[in-house]
Order: C-alpha cells, then structure tokens, then sequence
C-alpha cells in the first residue's frame, strides 16, 4: 500500500510538472528575443552533447529534485490559475493573436545554459524539448527523450508509461486549447465587420469629440474671464480718467463763454505751433520730438483748463455704419488725424446728411478714443437747428428754366467774360459745357469766369472742382481764386476722384436746400467719367471706346444735378469736355454729354495755335432760351453783330471782334458804338 500511495504521488508530481513546464515554456517563447552571434555559437555546441546534459541530470540527487519540483510547481499553479482566466475570458480583437514563433537559436542558447548550471532541476531539459514540440518539430522523438529523461525516481517501467499517457493527454489540452483559441479569433475577425462594430467605432468617435469640445469650451471660458478682467480694469481705468478730467464750458447754459476754433491750429505752419506749445508750457527742449497731431492735443488741454470753449466746423460725411466724421475742405475732405468724430445718435436726432455744414462744441478724447469728439450742434450751414430739420430734401425740389442772368463782365482788359455775356450768357441754373480740346486756354477761361462771379456776386457759394488735374494747376487755382477749391491729382487712385466728387456735389445739394445759390466749376466731367468707368462694377455691357453702360449714369447725375429752383435756390454748373484728344471714349463721353447741357462755350484749336484768346468759336457757342437772360433790346443789337459777322470764316470772327471791343471800355459802349454805325 505504501508503494502505491508514493507512485501515484509521484505521478501527480509528474503531471503537475509537465503543466507547468508547458505554461512556462509558452510564456518564455513570447518574451524572447533573438541573442547575439556568440550566443548561438554556445547553443550550437551545447547541442552536440544532449546525451551527456541528461545523464548529469539523472546523477543530481532525489531529494533536490523533489524539492525544487515543488518549488516550480508552487509558482506555476498561480501562473496557470491567470492563463485559464486569460483563456476562458479571450480578449476582443480583430487582429489574430500571434504564435510564439521560437528558433533553433533560443533552444539552443537554453541547453547552453543548463551545461553551465548543471545544478539546476531535471525541469529544465523537459522545457527545452517542450518549445521544440511547441514549433511542430518531431513530437515521436520528443516524447522517446521524455520517457528516457522524465524518470525522477527509479521506479518501475509501469510509471513511465503512466506518464507517457499523461504527457499525451496534456497535449492533446493543449491542441484543443490552441484550437478553442484560433476559432475564438476567427469568430470576432467575422464580428469586426458586422454593424456592432461600426457603432463601437462611432461611439469612440463621438467621445473623442466630446473630449475635444469641452476642451475648447474650457479654453474659450478661460479667455472670456481674461477679457472680461481687462475689460473691467479698462472701465476703472476710464472713470478714474473721466473723474479726473476737466470739466468742459457748457455754450448752452453759457453762450458768451470764450471760445476757440481748433481748425486754426490745422492750418498753422509746424513751427508757429511749436512756439505756441512753448507758451502753454511744453518742454521747449524735447518740442521736437512732438508730432503735430501731439502738440495740437496739448495746446487744446491748456486751453481747457483755462475753462475756453473748444469750437469746430466742418463738412460732414456720413459712412455706411450710421457715424459720420467731419472734414476739412482745407484737405480736400481726405480723411485725417483731424476730423472730428460724430454719433450716430447726432446724426439721426438732428436729420444731418452728407454734405452738411457743421458747426459744433468739441470734446477732448479719453485716453481710449483716437479721434475728437463733436459734443454739441450749434449750426447746420450756418443756420439754426429748427431749420435743418423743417428743410425739404434736394429731389423734391422743382427745377426751371434759368431766368436770372449772371453778368460775367468785371473790367474792360477781361475780354473773355464779355464775349462769353454776349454770345452765351450764363444764368443761375444754368448746365454750361466748355467744350475744349488740349492747350485751348480752358483752365485760364475757368479762373476768370470764376473770379468774375466771386467778384459780381459774393453771396453766391463758389465750389472749384478739380478732378485728375496736374498738382501745379491746383496750387495755382487755390492762389488765383477766391472761392473754395477741392481737387484730386492725377497720381491718385480713381476712388478718390469720385469720393471728392460726391462731397462737393452733396455739399451744394445741402446749400440749395436751404435756398442759398451755388456755382460749381467742374474740369473735368470726362476725367470725372472715366474714374467712374473704373469704380463701377462692370455689367458686361461695353460701348465703344471701353465705356461701360452704366460707367455714365452717375457723372450724368452729377451734371444734371444743376437747375434753377422754383422758390429759391439755384445750382449752376460749368464743366468742361475735352474732345481731339485722340481717345474714342473721350469722344464717346463727350457725345452722351453733348445734349445734356443748355449751355456751350466751344474753344478751337485754330484759334489757339495762332495764339488768340480767348479762342472762343462764336458760331458754333450759344445758350438754350437765352431770352429769358438777354432783354430784348440788347438782344436786337446782339443778333446785328450774329448777322454782320456771319459771311466771315470762322477763324477770323473773334480776331475782328475782339479788336472792335477793345475799343470800348464795357459792353453797354460798344453796343452804342454799333448803333451810330447802323445810324450812319
């Protein structure tokens, strides 16, 4: 009895270890890497001599195997415990779970290591020839060499064929296990691409996202706090400012405080502020290092503390989002340090348009703001608020035929004036075109028509508008002409040309309406149409010469914006075409014009190269219902000259009546001198 109870001890023993030692090898086959060269030169000559390593192993002791069995089989049961959970649990994946792929080189390198620890167990030839059977090599010869080696004991030939069965019924475990295993992949490479999957893939995608949004909200909240604290400190920053200021001269509880027109300043020379900045009391050392704009702000401060009154005027110009600004026509209305800031609050609450003449009380910026501010209205073109806001608008209005006649005639040397007074006189609405081709004299003609008028009517507003003109003839206009001049040079783009252009014309509209009388000397209107014919979006529909169709709607606009208004109030405008310039689309612009006007001086070429001015064509110039203008009387006398002068050549009718009205020192003589003539 005691012999059968130690044989199915060893037995247990047996199989115990052949379990283990399979779970060991497996684990072991997985984490193994391949060695060096020199490595498999010692597994190559380990391998020569298995027989010599098992017969050291069957000479180690009993009793050390039995112990060291032990210890190996109490660390592998835990270890099969976690591979029977792995296993009865397999993990879901769409990839095949890889086989320990063990080499001839890693058994090799293991024989290697037990001749050189021949202490070690008998486990450890069992694992080597275990990974040999886990490759597929010879299971026959694996299972002759364990039944040689496995005998831990010298028992009888009945135990190693019980173990012999035991080993085979481990393996066959073992296979099924593999199987279970590599079926249980297949199933879930099927599943991967089943609906279940790509709901688990959409759902990890919309987690990602989540994760991703609440990251931004996080960062964006972070950021809102950050403003939110500068903004707060900005607003403490202003009252403390706001408290601190001086407190500015109410002109409507107090209308005869001082006060103090800041456009002065803008028209000062650099130097005569830098004196003035030194008298308010800047360093006079560091003045040089102020900017214009820097010593204006100074000097106004001063001037606040002295409790004066800071006054502005300007024309205002209304911008698409509802505020306005106010320019200078010093300027010619571009947009500067200088323009005064206007609400839209203002805008609305006073009916102000484009175009406005303002006159306001200004306050100083804070440190936030870059631009003057208007505080308070005190005139809209020069008259009382109520006014602005009763006056009828500018389409409204009723034209007419002109019927009051400008007289041009200012001095007896003026020739040009009294032959425009006689052939084409020019009433107050009246649409004039000085049709002129190059280096005729229009420009001069314009200068003298233009004094003419600021002498004979100074209650009439004189607007001078140069579009796309030489810089030297601007100078000189501005100095030879008492009127206001807006111009725009020829190396600017066309955006300003017709910016400028819509702020005069808009400015005159305001004027009529409040029944005052505006003249505007316009050279030219083709330059002018041909900016528009670059501004203007194109419609596809090309005259010729390049002109767009709708390129002439606005500069017709423009010219027909002059006419007589029935109850008062007039806009006259004198332009001038040029023509023989040797572009179609200046003739072009000159034809859609032609029939426009009702008033035309032509200037010819033959004329001027023979140097005579004014070259005036008086056969083809003249004036629609001119006698509305021309008492009857004098316009007997008139047609007389028309007649005398007709069989002439047209070259020689202004040289023979220029030489004839030099004679006389005004017209009123001359038409005297022609009816002794008729007389005799």
């Amino acid at each position: 009895m005691a012999e059968e109870v130690k044989q199915e001890e060893e037995r247990n023993l047996a199989a115990e270890e052949k379990k283990s030692v399979k779970v060991v090898v497996k684990k072991r086959v997985r984490k193994t890497t391949p060695k060096k060269d020199s490595s498999d030169k010692k597994a190559s000559d380990s391998s020569d001599k298995p027989e010599e390593i098992a017969a050291e192993k069957e000479e180690t002791p009993k009793k050390t195997r039995k112990r060291t069995t032990k210890k190996k089989v109490s660390k592998t049961t835990e270890e099969d415990q976690q591979l029977e959970l792995k296993l009865e649990e397999p993990e879901v994946s769409q990839e095949k779970p890889k086989k320990a792929k063990t080499t001839r080189k890693k058994v090799q390198v293991k024989k290697d290591l037990t001749k050189q620890n021949p202490k070690e167990d008998s486990t450890s030839a069992l694992e080597i020839k275990e990974t040999e059977a886990v490759n597929g090599e010879n299971e026959e010869s694996l299972k002759k060499t364990v039944s040689k080696r496995v005998p831990i004991t010298k028992s009888k030939s009945k135990t190693t064929t019980k173990t012999e069965n035991s080993e085979e019924s481990n393996l066959d475990k073992t296979n099924k296990t593999e199987v279970a295993q590599n079926s249980q992949t297949d199933e879930v490479k099927k599943t991967a691409d089943s609906p279940k999957a790509e709901e688990r893939v959409q759902r990890d995608n919309s987690q990602t996202n989540r994760r991703n949004n609440s990251r931004n909200n996080n960062s964006n909240n972070n950021n809102n706090r950050r403003n939110n604290s500068q903004r707060n400190n900005r607003n403490k920053n202003n009252k403390k400012h706001y408290e601190e200021r001086i407190e500015e001269v109410n002109l409507d509880e107090n209308p005869d405080a001082p006060t103090q027109l800041i456009n002065d300043y803008y028209y000062m020379s650099f130097d005569l502020l830098r004196t003035k900045g030194i008298e308010v009391g800047m360093n006079a050392e560091n003045i040089f290092d102020y900017k214009r704009q820097e010593i204006i702000t100074e000097i106004l401060k001063a001037q606040c503390q002295k409790n004066i009154a800071l006054v502005v005027e300007g024309t205002l110009e209304v911008l698409p989002d509802g505020y306005g600004f106010l320019r200078s026509s010093r300027n010619s209305y571009i947009s500067g340090p200088e323009d005064i800031y206007v609400s839209s609050n203002l805008i609305r609450h006073n009916a102000l348009k484009t175009g406005d003449l303002v006159f306001g009380q200004v306050k100083t910026p804070r440190d936030t703001e870059r631009f003057y501010g208007l505080h308070r209205i005190l005139k809209v073109n020069n008259d009382e608020l109520i006014k602005a806001k009763k006056r009828p608008s500018f389409d409204s209005l009723t034209p007419r035929f002109p019927d009051e006649r400008m007289r041009l005639e200012n001095s007896s040397e003026d020739i040009s004036t009294r032959l425009i007074d006689m052939f084409c006189p020019i009433g107050k609405g009246q649409r004039s075109l000085i049709v002129a081709p190059p280096r005729t004299g229009k420009t001069v003609l314009m200068q003298k028509i233009a004094n003419a008028i600021s002498e004979n009517y100074p209650e009439i507003s004189l607007i001078v508008l140069l579009v796309d003109e030489r810089p030297e003839e601007v100078t000189d206009m501005r100095d030879n002409v008492k009127g206001e001049v807006i111009a725009s040079t020829f190396d600017e783009q066309a955006t300003r040309h017709v910016q400028v252009a819509e702020m005069a014309i808009e400015k005159a509209k305001r004027m009529v309406e409040a029944n005052k009388d505006v003249v505007i000397l316009l050279d030219s209107i083709t330059r002018l149409a041909r900016a528009y014919n670059q501004t203007v979006p194109a419609s596809g529909k090309i005259l010729s010469g390049g002109v767009d169709s709708n390129a002439l709607h606005k500069p017709k606009r423009f010219f027909g914006a002059a006419r007589n208004m029935e109850g008062g109030g007039s806009l006259t405008i004198i332009a001038t075409a040029l023509i023989e310039t040797g572009s179609r689309m200046d003739e072009v612009i000159f034809e859609e014009f032609k029939g426009t006007g009702n008033n035309e001086i032509v200037l010819d070429r033959r004329l001027s190269d023979r140097r005579i001015f004014p070259s005036i064509n008086l056969k083809k110039s003249g004036t629609r219902r001119d006698d509305l203008l021309i008492p009857s009387d004098e316009a007997q006398r008139i047609w007389i000259i028309r007649n005398a002068i007709n069989d002439m050549d047209e070259v020689d009718q202004t040289p023979f009546l220029i030489d004839k009205m030099r004679k006389a020192k005004n017209n009123e003589a001359f038409f005297k001198s022609i009816n002794t003539a008729i007389a005799k």
